[in-house]
């Protein structure tokens, strides 16, 4: 005897509950109504329970149907994750090859690893993007890129595999001739209330993931940028404070053009940690120009790159 239950059926469920009701249902899966309503039926009817209170006006989830949903959606992700790795088996090299990079993460680890790529698969095109805080996990979850580095653990989606690559540190920093640099002791911290008084430079999300959420922001006097290039450069022209990556700052503290703030509030000495991750949809095979950019990726992380390498590097632009 065939099992009744089907993947269409938990397919029609899963899109009515995340849409909101039959109709948007339909539309979602570009289906008729009733072909939607009659596979909601059917999986109520296989599995002897009902789904959905359709009392009212929109339906609503029943205690029963509450407790499959998360399995209806676990299992619909792993028969997509199945049908990826199928075509992946059957897929030749990618024409192009679009990474999104969170501009908190050395550009130069990333060159050294296309590099090694570009060895193996030379006819591949490359889209390279760097971009801050919620954008690289947006694109990736819309679609527009392939892969993508993020920092930080603020974001997920069931449809986004995180792979870690490092712990990257980020400093507050001041220009040497601000006045918040002279309030720097090597015994004292930095007060919340006296950075409060000043400026602080933040870095603005170009996705809406963080939306109504500030990260590290202490001030209530802040300028907005749009990216890290711009936040460098007007925190090592004296206007305000800031944040920025560990690497990106090490050549201005070592010359003296900068000052870390030690501000107990944003960590030890207003130093932070965060992880780095290589992100992919679990739903889309990664082709062999991808894998061969993710294992070159693995392996410059495992050797990291000499301050004298990091140093000499632009830097990028984003990230707070």
């Amino acid at each position: 005897m065939l099992d009744p239950l089907t993947l269409d059926q938990m397919r029609a469920f899963v899109a009515v509950v995340e849409s909101g009701s039959f109709r948007a249902a339909a539309r979602r899966l570009t289906r008729v109504q009733s072909a939607v309503s009659h596979a909601v039926a059917n999986l109520e009817a296989a599995l002897g329970v009902a789904l959905f209170d359709r009392s009212e006006r929109r339906p609503r989830l029943t205690a029963e149907g509450r407790a499959l949903l998360a399995e209806a959606r676990a299992i619909l992700l792993k028969v997509d994750a199945l049908r990826a790795r199928a075509r992946g088996l059957g897929e030749g090299i990618e024409v192009d090859l679009s990474i999104v990079i969170d501009t908190l993460f050395p550009m130069a680890t990333v060159a050294a690893a296309l590099r090694s790529m570009r060895e193996a698969y030379p006819a591949v095109g490359m889209r390279v993007v760097s971009a801050p805080l919620g954008a690289p996990f947006a694109a990736l979850r819309e679609r527009r890129c392939t892969l993508a580095i993020t920092v930080g653990r603020e974001f997920r989606d069931p449809h986004i595999e995180l792979e870690a690559l490092s712990a990257l540190s980020f400093v507050a920093v001041v220009a040497a001739g601000h006045p918040l640099a002279a309030r720097v002791s090597e015994e004292h911290g930095i007060a919340t209330a006296e950075l409060a008084d000043h400026l602080q430079i933040v870095l603005e999300d170009p996705s809406p993931l963080s939306e109504g959420r500030d990260f590290g922001v202490l001030s209530p006097e802040t300028w907005r940028v749009g990216g890290q290039d711009t936040k460098h450069a007007l925190i090592l022209a004296g206007l305000g404070w800031g944040r920025l990556p560990g690497w990106q700052v090490e050549r201005d503290l070592a010359e003296g053009r900068l000052v870390r703030l030690p501000a107990l509030a944003l960590g030890r000495r207003g130093e932070a940690i965060a992880e780095a991750f290589l992100a992919h949809r679990t739903d889309e095979p990664l082709g062999p120009a991808a894998r061969a950019f993710r294992a070159a990726l693995l392996e410059q992380v495992a050797e990291p790159a000499t301050p004298q390498q990091i140093a000499s590097q632009d830097p990028p632009a984003g990230g707070e």
